[in-house]
């Protein structure tokens, strides 16, 4: 979530302590003195909220606040107005303030309300992104999921795919979503109003390969597991391919070199698919992925079911990111079915694990505690467990906690 906070006044003073209170709360503050000095910010990709003085030479708060909702209607402007001046703080919210403080104010009260305008912004620019996407037609936006570098890499990488126009080979553990992946690359390519066709390479014979090839021609053809495609098939694969058509994406859960190294695989086959490969990265390279990928996989099987979706407590969090996986998001998908159908998911995540998970489970619980001890002040927790901050928010990261939701 954003933390940045635009802060206006024209009293040297104030402005100081104001900026502080504010960094004491991890809150980014960045400080203007009147409204000249700060409109340059004022822009609709402007990530963060504003407080400002009302009262100030020249332009005034109100007028801040008129010139930011030109510019934003959805930016939230937070003025500060004199001691027991009512009538101003009325006209302020009749004018579309988000809120209004009394100065001198409480640290605790203008924190408080700038969480709640920060927590207000940061629900609009996901909701305009999503949006974008949508308009856009971007499909690794909309059906990959992820918050992690590796999730953004994956994308990136289906993308640059997609452009290429190569035939692909898609890699990853069993789980993984291979044929998710490949559907991608064809929906973001420029094939993507042409068929998406996808068949077991495991025993597809040469008549039916052939058969099933001419049939997609303006098209992508995506074979499973293509190490199990038959010698004879492998040939007549490479025959295809010279003579053009749909464009190949083909998947293995397995390694394609240590299969040609052994002749299971044909090599020319090989070199035409490893021009353009795209590795999907398991779950346990980027557990901060699992609570987002979970909470989609409960909201979309309760919307099916057309039951409510349930409430996701950060014990099942915990629980879900100290289980290894090795199923990946299929084996994921299955758990927030269950969950979301209400058969004892919640239950079970913390059963069969070993020392390493339940060690993980006890310091995700110490993290959570300390941040729920502290009000979610995350420099505070860092301090109470006696951890560096760096190494804090590491370990926030680690588990996909975020210190906002406990304040």
């Amino acid at each position: 979530m954003t933390r940045r906070v635009l802060l206006v006044d024209d009293d040297a003073a104030v402005r100081e302590a104001l900026g502080q209170t504010l960094e004491l709360a991890d809150l980014d503050a960045v400080t203007a003195g009147s409204f000249v000095e700060c409109k340059e910010l004022i822009e609709p990709a402007f990530e963060g909220v504003i407080v400002s003085d009302i009262r100030m030479p020249g332009r005034d708060g109100f007028h801040l606040l008129d010139y930011a909702h030109r510019k934003d209607p959805e930016l939230p402007v937070i003025l500060l107005t004199g001691e027991g001046d009512i009538p101003m703080a009325v006209r302020a919210m009749a004018a579309g303030a988000f809120d209004f403080l009394e100065k001198p104010c409480a640290p605790g009260d203008l924190t408080a309300v700038v969480e709640r305008a920060l927590r207000t912004r940061a629900l609009v620019l996901e909701n305009r992104r999503l949006k974008a996407e949508l308009e856009t037609g971007d499909a690794a936006a909309r059906m990959l999921f992820g918050i992690s570098r590796k999730a953004d890499g994956l994308r990136a990488r289906c993308r640059v795919a997609a452009r290429a126009g190569t035939d692909v080979l898609i890699t990853g553990a069993p789980g993984s979503g291979l044929s998710k992946v490949a559907e991608v690359v064809h929906l973001c390519s420029n094939r993507s109003k042409g068929p998406f066709e996808k068949r077991s390479a495991a025993g597809l014979d040469r008549a039916a390969l052939g058969e099933f090839w001419r049939g997609c021609a303006a098209g992508t053809v995506f074979l499973d597991e293509i190490c199990q495609l038959p010698k004879d098939s492998q040939l007549a694969l490479v025959d295809l391919l010279e003579e053009g058509g749909p464009r190949l994406i083909a998947g293995t859960v397995r390694d394609l070199g240590r299969e040609v190294e052994s002749s299971a695989f044909s090599a020319e086959l090989f070199y035409r698919l490893e021009v353009m490969q795209i590795h999907i990265p398991a779950l346990g390279e980027r557990p901060e992925d699992i609570p987002v990928l979970f909470r989609h996989y409960v909201a979309q099987a309760a919307e099916q079911a057309g039951l409510e979706p349930p409430e996701i407590t950060e014990e099942v969090i915990s629980a879900l990111i100290a289980r290894d996986w090795p199923g990946n998001t299929r084996s994921l998908m299955s758990a927030a079915m269950r969950f979301a159908l209400g058969l004892g998911e919640s239950e079970d995540m913390g059963e069969g694990l070993g020392l390493t998970e339940r060690m993980a489970q006890v310091e995700r619980s110490l993290l959570v505690e300390a941040l729920k001890r502290t009000g979610g002040q995350a420099s505070a927790a860092a301090q109470a467990l006696k951890l560096p901050r760096k190494t804090f928010y590491d370990k926030l990261a680690k588990y996909g906690i975020r210190a906002e939701d406990y304040r």
